[in-house]
């Protein structure tokens, strides 16, 4: 009953998404199904902090991670709140509860010679399907864009004659990237390649596909996957890989936090601080590797 409340008030009062209902749901009758279980006279309104600590144990003993299990909180959170709000428990066991740390998982990145192998070595055809794989790569790489600022960016978005990309990212933030003289002849020859292929467009749209629609994440997806297969052996070949490549080459090759903050768009340096960490463990690896006595 009060989990149809609160699901009911996501909906009409907060017009939460449907997916958000759904995954709020889920943890909820989850947890109720525990503490029924663990004791069939208990109900959602008699619950104290440590049997949600007990059920937060339970999950990370069935091999939960800390994100899964602080997402299930979370909703939990938010039902205890509105709970109290509207008089139907006398506390909130949950207000004082922290999820547990998630691990930092430094990400990975090709190497500068993987990047060298497949956009110098690999033999390119002169379809259109070929200039536009490389030219999104080489984007990718060089900008270290996101995959949603790739497919949304426009023929209006560079600007050739001051070599700099207007690229729009997160909450329609928009921020300029300079481009060297390798990524404008790329873009340039795409574009001749493209208009020539296709005489009727999108209006403004920079990538189309084969069939002269506007690019989708999951082609592009599928393009970066297949390339990187063929030169390196990371598990992870996503478009988010070679964004990850590209500010590890700024700090490797001198570029300060704050600039590759300010290239990649995040909201703070912190964010960025995790490609030194990256960049050390490397150091580790070639001080391992080399030194005599290491």
């Amino acid at each position: 009953m009060m989990i149809d409340q609160f699901l009911n008030y996501l909906r009409y009062e907060r017009n939460a998404s449907l997916l958000t209902v759904q995954n709020y749901e889920e943890s909820l009758r989850a947890f109720e199904s525990y503490i029924t279980h663990k004791d069939d006279s208990l109900s959602l309104d008699r619950v104290d902090t440590d049997l949600i600590r007990d059920w937060m144990e339970s999950l990370m003993d069935k091999g939960n991670s800390a994100s899964t299990i602080n997402k299930k909180l979370s909703a939990l959170r938010s039902f205890y709140r509105y709970a109290l709000k509207r008089r139907l428990v006398d506390v909130d066991p949950a207000h004082c509860i922290t999820g547990p740390k998630k691990k930092k998982v430094l990400p990975q990145f090709l190497r500068e010679g993987e990047m060298d192998r497949l956009l110098d070595d690999v033999e390119w055809g002169n379809t259109y399907k070929d200039a536009l794989a490389r030219t999104i790569l080489i984007l990718l790489y060089e900008a270290g864009l996101r995959r949603s600022e790739l497919t949304g960016l426009n023929d209006a978005d560079i600007d050739f004659a001051g070599r700099q990309l207007k690229v729009t990212g997160k909450r329609n933030k928009q921020r300029i990237i300079p481009f060297g003289e390798e990524l404008a002849t790329e873009l340039q020859h795409y574009i001749e390649v493209r208009n020539a292929q296709f005489a009727n467009r999108p209006e403004g749209a920079l990538f189309l596909s084969d069939k002269g629609l506007r690019v989708t994440a999951g082609q592009v997806y599928r393009t970066v996957h297949q390339y990187l297969s063929t030169v390196t052996s990371l598990k992870k070949r996503s478009p988010h890989v070679l964004r990850h490549t590209f500010a590890t080459a700024m700090l490797n090759n001198g570029a300060g936090l704050e600039s590759i903050k300010n290239l990649l768009g995040h909201e703070s340096v912190s964010t960025t601080e995790i490609y030194t960490h990256t960049t050390f463990e490397q150091l580790k690896r070639v001080y391992k590797e080399a030194h005599p006595r290491a």
